[in-house]
């Protein structure tokens, strides 16, 4: 794969009038390369290119919105090791964790092909003799994908390609911390044929390329993921423009460690779900309510979990945690161990820089004991290889203290209970529950959401996006009495 630096506007790859450099945080010696940054008028440009684009787009068919994802789906599997190895070469994350990110990509642009096909309308009888009723589902129109860096392929993934499927245009903002993954991935989209507009790519800045994104008056909808102050910002211009709003935004995910668990399943769960991914995700478990009976066996194992933990080279074999993203990412979490340290926590392992052969953002997974639900690293989302026991007395102080959060994303239990299982099933106050799995891990096909600030609009994922990416119409007509 050649390595393309440029924005993709109107079917054609177009200079920024800046650019910026982008180095690999597992080895700061290693220059990725210098990625260009879209002006207004670039955007201005790809704006009207998506306007003009979309009705051709969706005048093309389902067969050939099929045809398209399915291409680009097909790819994306096909190249997963050599995609997944630059992802994580930039991002940081293993190669494992790369590669599957990029194939899961994929997953998500075959099962909308199929989408593409079954999105289907409704018949309805009339109160009134001689109507006839169709409801149908029709595009929105153009479509603005603002997305992170922690997950830079998957994410726009599933709200590029449901975008695509429904007939709608795309103009895609990627983070500008992971610009190469996403110039792979729209190398791969470029490569499908589509009408030129269609899609679109600019890379810059959020304070100039998205705030004019999110706030332009030819925007139909709004797709966001990131933080909660961005996205509150955000919501205030989309909704000047009474344009349709999705936001996917923090978590303070909580893992309910019970009594009657399988200790082994736990404790490797519990690890997985903190501290996979460096911790970098919205999904990942930094609140572990435990109770007291297993409290200690729990604690002293899990620290022996972490502390076995691989940290090194994202590229290197046997990694299994990788750096942090970017040097501002690793102070953010370095001033977050002090501040629970300050606030009367007791660190347990970790918290610290690592030197390892190369120069990177390395950081050692850290445990926090001793911590109340009212200190501020239970209450707001650190992004970081950082987790907080909180011990409790039973079952439902657990869930009490679980579901007294302003977030609602994941949430899981550990329990052999059956009857605890299906009580937090039907009472935790969360987007997505998990039982006997980690937090952190969900399915291409089903809706993927939260609950308060954890999330804004319809689901994600699976059919349910179609409640974002369409508009409903509904047709009468009166066809007469033939002669």
């Amino acid at each position: 794969m050649d390595m393309e630096t440029r924005n993709f506007i109107a079917g054609e790859w177009c200079k920024g009038e800046d650019s910026i450099e982008n180095r690999n945080p597992s080895d700061l010696t290693d220059v990725i390369g210098h990625f260009a940054q879209g002006s207004a008028a670039d955007l201005d440009r790809a704006i009207a290119a998506a306007r003009d684009a979309q009705p051709k787009w969706w005048a093309a068919g389902i067969q050939r919105r099929h045809d398209a994802l399915m291409q680009i789906g097909t790819e994306l599997m096909a190249r997963s090791a050599e995609i997944g190895a630059l992802l994580s070469r930039e991002e940081g994350k293993p190669l494992a964790e790369g590669k599957g990110e990029v194939y899961r990509a994929g997953q998500f642009f075959t099962w909308f092909a199929g989408e593409a096909l079954r999105c289907q309308g409704d018949q309805a009888e009339s109160v009134r003799p001689g109507v006839e009723i169709e409801v149908r589902r029709e595009p929105v129109g153009v479509v603005a994908i603002v997305t992170p860096w922690n997950f830079p392929v998957a994410t726009p993934a599933w709200k590029i390609a449901p975008a695509l499927a429904y007939g709608n245009a795309v103009v895609w903002k990627p983070a500008n911390l992971t610009p190469a993954s996403a110039v792979a991935l729209a190398q791969v989209i470029a490569g499908a044929g589509l009408p030129a507009g269609a899609f679109n790519m600019v890379m810059g800045a959020g304070r100039l390329v998205g705030d004019r994104l999110v706030g332009h008056s030819d925007v139909a909808a709004v797709s966001f993921t990131g933080s909660v102050e961005v996205g509150q910002g955000i919501a205030a211009r989309v909704l000047a423009n009474r344009a349709k709003l999705q936001m996917e935004m923090g978590s303070k995910n909580p893992m309910l460690i019970m009594d009657d668990c399988d200790m082994d399943l736990a404790v490797a769960h519990a690890c997985n779900a903190a501290f996979g991914g460096t911790g970098q995700k919205c999904t990942a478990a930094s609140r572990l309510i435990v109770h007291r009976k297993v409290l200690g066996e729990f604690t002293e194992r899990l620290v022996q979990a972490a502390e076995a933990l691989r940290v090194g080279h994202a590229l290197a074999e046997g990694t299994q945690i990788g750096p942090v993203v970017s040097e501002a990412q690793l102070a953010a979490n370095l001033n977050w161990v002090e501040r629970g340290r300050t606030d009367g926590a007791e660190l347990l392992t970790g918290g610290q820089r690592l030197e390892r052969p190369t120069q990177g953002h390395y950081m050692a997974p850290a445990i926090f004991a001793g911590t109340r639900n009212d200190m501020a690293m239970n209450r707001e989302e650190m992004f970081a290889p950082i987790t907080c026991i909180i011990p409790v007395d039973s079952y439902s102080e657990a869930l009490a203290v679980a579901n007294d959060t302003p977030f609602g994303l994941t949430a899981g239990i550990m329990t052999r209970s059956l009857a605890r299982a299906a009580h937090f099933r039907a009472n935790m106050r969360a987007g997505c529950v998990m039982v006997n799995l980690p937090t952190a891990g969900t399915d291409y096909h089903v809706p993927f959401g939260g609950r308060g600030l954890s999330s804004f609009g319809p689901r994600e994922q699976g059919s349910y996006a179609a409640e974002f990416f369409t508009t409903v119409k509904t047709a009468y007509m009166a066809a007469g009495v033939p002669e």
